[in-house]
């Protein structure tokens, strides 16, 4: 098959255009030469960012509008939302997994944090601060099985956003939730990009690497840590895990697509990479630094491929063998043959915001996304 659809006929049934609509610039935030001071708010959203939203919701400009009420029709976006704090949050099989409650307390912090920006209803912000605060005064360790680093990378990141929304609220403690991001998040997930807990580097699919590369990137620019964000950035472009770049894209073919490695194992780990490397461009991007852009624009055509293949159309795909295994232990490997099969009503909201780079902020040609 060959048809270009496009994916963002189905982002307003997903309710995820709010923070959309940039007009076309051609350049970063020049925010992101050495030494700079980093920009805050300057997570998933910068200022700019916040004030339209804002200023299109009032309007009651579509499709804002529609987004926001999918917003506030949330459970988690409600101001009455009550934090359940952990000393210790568990993910992985033979333990007393409790991480969904974490992840669901930091929804709600994000969720009130974004209601607060678009109506200045300070309830909201309150709540937010509430959740955020009450977890930086008691979460010690994440623990569990070799999932505690996929716990540290996506709930790290995701904390960061939602804090960084009300760092200048009076009540927030910045320096205690800066402490629990250095602490507890960031350690678990700088040890997985150097060490693959202990495996070979190829081991791991390329989503374990990028859940860790944006808890890395999310705490330099939270806690102002430019070598931090240095080092996601580096190893982005760079790094021998699996989940840079180059890895997680390691072909691009004739007609432009770039092969999501991924796509070898299942559509829904394929889409999630997408989203997880669509965050840590945009993190990046808000700082001044494009990985949109870095080599040729290469994570628009690992989007590309992967949207048309789950829109049911036909993609190449390069068959490779990894290799499996603990150093100095056990060892072996695993052939993914072809893309596995692909439902085109399976998606998560993960296109609008690279559509919106691209097509909107750049002015390229993006098929499929």
């Amino acid at each position: 098959m060959t048809r270009q659809i496009s994916r963002r006929s189905m982002l307003q049934a997903a309710g995820i255009g709010i923070g959309i609509g940039a007009t076309a610039t051609a350049f970063a935030p020049s925010a992101g030469a050495a030494g700079a001071p980093l920009v805050h708010p300057g997570l998933l959203h910068n200022g700019a960012d916040l004030d339209r939203m804002a200023a299109k919701v009032k309007a009651d400009a579509r499709p804002y509008a529609a987004g926001f009420a999918k917003l506030t029709a949330n459970r988690h976006a409600q101001s009455g939302w009550r934090p359940n704090p952990q000393a210790v949050v568990y993910r992985g099989s033979g333990t007393p997994e409790n991480y969904r409650v974490l992840y669901n307390d930091i929804h709600a912090a994000y969720q009130n944090a974004l209601r607060y920006h678009v109506t200045g209803q300070e309830a909201h912000a309150d709540t937010a601060v509430a959740i955020l605060n009450a977890w930086s005064g008691k979460l010690t360790a994440l623990e569990g099985s070799v999932d505690r680093f996929l716990a540290a990378g996506l709930y790290g990141y995701q904390f960061a956003n939602a804090a960084e929304l009300v760092r200048e609220h009076g009540d927030f403690d910045l320096g205690r939730a800066q402490e629990l991001m250095r602490t507890v998040f960031h350690p678990l997930s700088d040890d997985f990009l150097t060490r693959h807990n202990g495996a070979v580097v190829t081991n791991y699919w390329p989503n374990w690497d990028l859940t860790a590369i944006a808890c890395v990137l999310a705490t330099g620019i939270f806690c102002d840590e430019r070598a931090v964000v240095e080092r996601a950035v580096e190893y982005f472009k760079h790094g021998d895990g699996m989940g840079s770049v180059k890895h997680a894209i390691p072909v691009v073919h004739e007609d432009g697509l770039g092969e999501w490695v991924e796509a070898g194992r299942d559509q829904g780990h394929a889409l999630l990479g997408v989203g997880l490397m669509g965050t840590v461009c945009e993190m990046a991007w808000n700082q001044g630094i494009d990985l949109y852009g870095y080599d040729d624009s290469r994570f628009l055509k690992g989007a590309q491929y992967v949207a048309k293949w789950s829109l049911g159309g036909d993609v190449p795909y390069t068959a490779n063998t990894r290799k499996k295994g603990a150093i100095g232990g056990w060892s072996g490997s695993e052939t993914a043959s072809g893309v596995a099969g692909a439902d085109p009503s399976m998606t998560r909201p993960i296109w609008a915001m690279i559509a919106n780079h691209y097509t909107k902020r750049r002015g390229l040609p993006a098929s499929y996304l």
